[in-house]
């Protein structure tokens, strides 16, 4: 009976492609101790440290001792509190939009959002390194679904030209958190509006990242009142858990009945909600913080280009569009595997990622920075890596082009 799962485990262990769980203890938003030694996170999506921030858990600690974790509910029994309607109207007017739904995660949104609007009379177009999100709620929608080529504005118009159906619906990641560059906006909205498309923009790695005021890619774009959907996360750099839609009050009041990843799921917890609206709260009042994110980009940017390896991290085409991903592309995964291990040893957490996160032959380790990352970190692990590229020097893949 469960011998199919024995050979399952043991092809992963003999591709080196077998996941397992490390637990940690935090110390900071970019320190932990793992196996009881400290080490650095290069791991983290908290880009801005604000899941320890002092007021942030002020808030939640004062908030949580009178109220706790809220009702224990869906939205549309009894989980839905005024905190929750608080966080969806800042996140709406943050976003510039009439309307926010709040989901439990990002994952939930993403598969609700394309659930309800992916009919069996639509025809989806999807990024081919869209996240595993985006790609599973095209597999739930019922509708026609069209994969185009990495960031090709050209292969999507002839996509978008050949279809006849009566709803298209674009769908994008905004920055692509295992390739570290920026889809095209301005030219994929272009697009929506010359074959009256919808568009769905995933700014779960971007919002707080990028733009003039830290709305996402679609603020850099100044597009941000052109796109219907505007999904992000609580998880990432607000520090908090959770996933949201920014969009009008039609389509909120539409998924709010179709999405089933809404309706058939609990409420988020009010410490989450508590948190967000703090982190919120301080971003808007504390511009230092996306300045140290935007530092430690420039620093990281120029060790890098100092190195044997540079020419194999995958880096925006646009400079000022680089965020705080970068991908060391190694292309075997047990190579890859390899590094991270020796990392660790050294005191660095830099995950190996490896197929089906990623294409075959492109296993890379992902290095990702935070604001509360000291320019010693950045310089130690440049350092570490750059011992450990030479060593591992002649058995790396070939570089493969993206």
């Amino acid at each position: 009976m469960t011998e199919w799962v024995e050979e399952a485990l043991l092809k992963l262990d003999q591709s080196r492609l077998r996941r397992r769980l490390t637990a940690l203890r935090p110390l900071s938003p970019v320190e932990a101790l793992i196996f009881g030694h400290r080490v650095v996170l290069f791991s983290t999506n908290d880009y801005l440290g604000l899941s320890q921030h002092p007021r942030v858990i002020e808030r939640v600690l004062e908030f949580t001792a009178r109220m706790g974790l809220g009702p224990r509910a869906a939205s549309l029994l009894s989980g839905y509190t005024e905190i929750h309607e608080q966080l969806e109207q800042e996140l709406a007017r943050f976003k510039g939009t009439e309307a926010a739904l709040l989901f439990p995660t990002g994952y939930m949104a993403n598969l609700g959002i394309l659930q309800a609007l992916g009919t069996d009379e639509a025809h989806i177009f999807s990024d081919a390194l869209n996240h595993a999100s985006l790609i599973d709620g095209c597999r739930l929608a019922k509708a026609h679904v069209h994969v185009y080529r990495h960031a090709d504005v050209d292969h999507l118009e002839s996509l978008l030209r050949s279809s006849r159906a009566q709803r298209k619906i674009i769908v994008t990641d905004a920055y692509f958190s295992m390739d570290g560059d920026v889809a095209p906006l301005a030219e994929i909205v272009a697009l929506k509006e010359k074959y009256g498309c919808l568009l769905l923009i995933d700014e779960a790695h971007s919002t707080l990242v990028f733009g003039r005021t830290g709305k996402g890619v679609a603020e850099h774009f100044g597009v941000s009142d052109r796109v219907e959907f505007q999904m992000g996360t609580l998880s990432k750099a607000f520090g908090s858990l959770g996933g949201y839609v920014a969009t009008s009050r039609k389509f909120k009041a539409y998924l709010l009945n179709r999405a089933r990843s809404f309706i058939f799921t609990t409420s988020l917890p009010l410490p989450a909600v508590v948190a967000a609206l703090a982190a919120l709260d301080v971003f808007r009042a504390d511009p230092t913080l996306h300045a140290a994110l935007c530092e430690n980009i420039e620093l990281f940017s120029k060790l890098l280009r100092r190195t044997s390896f540079s020419g194999r991290v995958k880096t925006d085409k646009d400079s000022r569009l680089q965020g705080p991903i970068f991908p060391l592309i190694v292309g075997d995964a047990a190579i890859a595997l390899a590094l991270s291990e020796r990392l660790l040893e050294a005191g660095y957490h830099v995950p190996a990622i490896r197929p089906p996160t990623v294409p075959p032959g492109t296993a890379r380790l992902r290095i990702s920075l935070s604001a509360r990352h000291h320019s010693e970190h950045l310089h130690g692990l440049i350092t570490v890596l750059a011992d450990q590229w030479v060593r591992a020097g002649t058995h790396c893949s070939p570089l493969l082009v993206m």
